[in-house]
């Protein structure tokens, strides 16, 4: 079964990727980070998420080498630190991660979270980027709902493509106000730690839905993510039989009885909260 996919950067995109975090740290692991990468591409998770600060680099090279010679396979996204958001540090930090990643573009290039430079300094050189032919398009990380707010205010801010932010069973606080104030601008989510890095409780009503499902409680944690229209999540999974699972995932199909068993477990908010980020 076909992976389910939304529209991202004008594109479709399967609401299940890859996450890199953790990746490019240790050269013993390379191998199998690189193997697993591949196998999420064959099982259809095309989105490839990175960063220039996963493994100082190494993530980005761990993912040029996953990548090799089926670039047209894969949505690309890699993230700029905030130091480097301005007219000329995003672009030469821009230039570097291409060159790590092995590739002449990426699909969507993301502010990694808010610094100093100013949103409209960054949304130019972002757009200038664009022109060039280096990202496709472009959007942000870790923005709370007055951040998107103002993003949206400067010069260029409609175009933001995506804002990837932490979401799962346990850190529900942008059901508040972030994830429907995407929704009515149409800016997908892509949701990192989506299993909360396998911490997830093993409550009551987690495990008896993955027994009744015949799959692990992470698998429905990650199902549960995947409900919501318009959120891509992003799982990091270094070993093969793990992207596996992850992948089984997009195929889970929970109940009205079942989201309502995990929302009694892990209550969804009932106010505004700091947005949580890892």
């Amino acid at each position: 079964m076909p992976i389910r996919s939304i529209p991202l950067a004008s594109m479709p995109v399967p609401i299940l990727g890859q996450g890199t975090w953790g990746m490019g740290e240790d050269r013993r692991q390379r191998d199998r980070e690189v193997r697993s990468l591949q196998l999420g591409l064959d099982l259809g998770m095309s989105l490839i998420d990175t960063a220039e600060m996963y493994g100082d680099g190494g993530a980005e090279e761990v993912v040029g080498e996953a990548m090799a010679g089926r670039r047209d396979d894969c949505f690309l996204v890699s993230k700029v630190y905030p130091h480097n958001a301005g007219r000329r540090s995003a672009v030469e930090a821009c230039e570097r991660s291409l060159k790590r990643l092995g590739t002449d573009r990426m699909e969507l290039y993301l502010l990694h979270w808010r610094g100093g430079i100013p949103l409209a300094e960054t949304v130019e050189t972002f757009e200038r980027l664009k022109e060039q032919g280096k990202i496709r398009a472009w959007g942000v990380s870790n923005l709370d709902p007055d951040d998107m707010a103002e993003l949206l205010e400067v010069p260029g801010g409609e175009a933001c493509a995506a804002n990837q932010v932490l979401y799962n069973l346990t850190r529900r606080g942008i059901e508040w106000d972030l994830l429907p104030w995407c929704a009515e601008q149409s800016i997908p989510v892509m949701a990192y730690s989506p299993i909360e890095q396998g911490r997830i409780p093993a409550k009551g009503a987690l495990r008896a839905i993955a027994d009744r499902l015949g799959a692990s409680m992470f698998q429905v944690a990650l199902a549960w993510v995947l409900r919501h229209e318009g959120i891509v999540a992003i799982p990091k999974a270094s070993d093969p039989d793990h992207v596996k699972v992850n992948r089984a995932a997009a195929d889970l199909v929970l109940s009205e009885e079942d989201l309502a068993a995990l929302d009694r477990a892990f209550p969804p908010p009932t106010g505004p909260r700091s947005l949580e980020m890892l």
